[in-house]
């Protein structure tokens, strides 16, 4: 059976003739609402107080008072959207009420067409609020660079767009895979911008940011009383990206109990709230991300190998930015570009050198770590071209001085280092040069692990593993990225 559009809201009628007051309340049960009514003021206070409505029908002019005193008295919650109405002559009242925080109006005598119009706008404009309240303290969008090297992906998700089009509802789910910092949150946003809900809300969320005994209401909402602190009714974030996207990010965090019911969610299109028995109808298409192997998350039983198998339908897979080789430098420009904007700095070319650094870091923390490196450079450096000095010694681009006297001490770093460095016959310790070069970058920046890991283009763990006093043959270590060992 097809949902109706008010199926699992509930609305307060706040009318004092008996005969509209039936008539509303049989046409809000067709709409699918849950309705309930009151003919005086103090009828209605009560029953706000008791039930926090998702919305309420307010007539002006009641027996013992004003509607618009509820209003005044803040009788209703912040999760009620009040649509007044008026009769004959009664504008200015309407107007007072709006004032006070009525979403919306309407004149008697009206038609059922308009009163379903004048709620759905009501609840087009309470998600579009749940929406924002998601996107507060977002950094500023950046366009996805997809370049020469990424135009098999910009080519797939082409098609991807193409049959959106052609379904319009109830889109499939696509499923973001890449290791963290490749521009998962980016490409999110452009397939909203340009798929055919860009109208629509786009919500994100990390999953990995919500703790677990709040991760379900945060998702499906709650009804008021639910939980202790559930002081009122509160949608969630499908709720809020229904007709728009929903992006959730590190999916792979979720528990198992909230994956069971993300699938359910995604296969039925309907949730309910916590505390609710309400199935509510909802149509967000869902993003979701992950930087694990989510095929070994279900080989751990970490990942419900039914919602891999759902999220797995549009799989795009976000290559690491070490394997884009020249393009990284289209990239630097394109992130210079914007970067520059937001800084409300000059235009400033990258020089030689820059360019082979960028060329010859490992980038551990692909675009995102690019992109603080260039806005750092913008603010730091002085000169007329950008030369990335946080980067010296971390790549293989500023190799020390040589000279034409053979190496005395083959097994010394500082020969390992040289271009011209000859291998011993009698055997070398990469072991023994991987430490020498880690004690070098932390002498060189008084200790600090944090920067030593830069210089290295490795992360902060890897280098307190190698540091540590037990550690297991060199065989079984991750190896340093290509590049970042100079």
């Amino acid at each position: 059976m097809a949902s109706t559009p008010l199926t699992g809201f509930t609305v307060l009628v706040v009318e004092d003739e008996p005969l509209l007051r039936r008539h509303l309340i049989a046409t809000l049960e067709r709409l699918g609402a849950d309705a309930s009514s009151a003919d005086t003021v103090l009828a209605a206070r009560r029953l706000a107080a008791e039930c926090n409505f998702d919305f309420a029908l307010l007539d002006v002019n009641l027996p013992d008072g004003l509607g618009t005193d509820l209003l005044r008295d803040k009788a209703f919650g912040n999760h009620t959207s009040v649509v007044v109405m008026t009769a004959d002559g009664g504008i200015r009242g309407a107007v007072d009420a709006i004032q006070l925080g009525a979403l919306d109006y309407l004149q008697k005598p009206f038609e059922p067409e308009a009163l379903a119009l004048t709620l759905a706008r009501a609840r087009r404009s309470r998600q579009s609020a749940r929406a924002e309240e998601h996107r507060r303290g977002q950094s500023p969008d950046l366009t996805f660079f997809f370049g020469d090297h990424l135009a098999p992906l910009e080519a797939q998700l082409q098609r991807i767009l193409a049959a959106d089009r052609r379904m319009e509802t109830h889109l499939p789910p696509v499923l973001l895979l890449g290791e963290t910092g490749t521009g998962k949150s980016t490409l999110a946003r452009w397939i909203h911008q340009r798929g055919p809900r860009s109208d629509g809300p786009l919500v994100e969320a990390n999953c990995s940011a919500i703790p677990d005994s709040l991760a379900e209401s945060e998702l499906f909402g709650h009804e008021r009383g639910a939980f202790t602190d559930a002081r009122s009714t509160r949608i969630g974030l499908f709720e809020a990206a229904s007709g728009g996207t929903l992006f959730l990010d590190e999916i792979n965090s979720l528990t198992p109990a909230l994956q069971a019911k993300l699938l359910s969610a995604i296969e039925s299109h309907r949730i309910r709230r916590v505390g609710g028995n309400q199935l509510i109808p909802i149509d967000a298409r869902i993003i979701t991300a992950a930087n694990t192997d989510l095929r070994e998350a279900v080989r751990q039983r970490t990942f419900r190998e039914d919602l891999f198998h759902r999220l797995d339908l549009f799989r795009i897979q976000i290559p690491p930015l070490r394997e884009r080789g020249p393009e990284i430098l289209q990239l630097a420009s394109h992130l210079l570009q914007h970067l520059g904007r937001r800084q409300r700095l000059p235009a400033r070319p990258i020089s030689d050198l820059g360019r082979r650094r960028l060329l010859h870091y490992g980038w551990p923390g692909n675009v995102r770590e690019l992109a603080h490196e260039i806005e750092r450079a913008l603010v730091f450096e002085d000169g007329p071209e950008l030369e990335f000095h946080s980067l010296l010694g971390a790549t293989a681009a500023d190799p020390a001085p040589s000279t034409s006297t053979p190496p005395s001490h083959p097994d010394s770093h500082s020969d390992w280092l040289r271009t011209d460095f000859q291998f011993p016959d009698h055997g070398f310790s990469l072991e023994e040069a991987i430490l020498r070069l880690i004690r070098l970058a932390l002498t060189q920046t008084d200790g600090n692990v944090t920067r030593a890991a830069l210089r290295l283009g490795v992360s902060r763990d890897y280098l307190r593993y190698r540091l540590a006093p037990q550690k297991p043959a060199i065989g079984d270590i991750p190896p340093i990225a290509p590049g970042t060992t100079g």
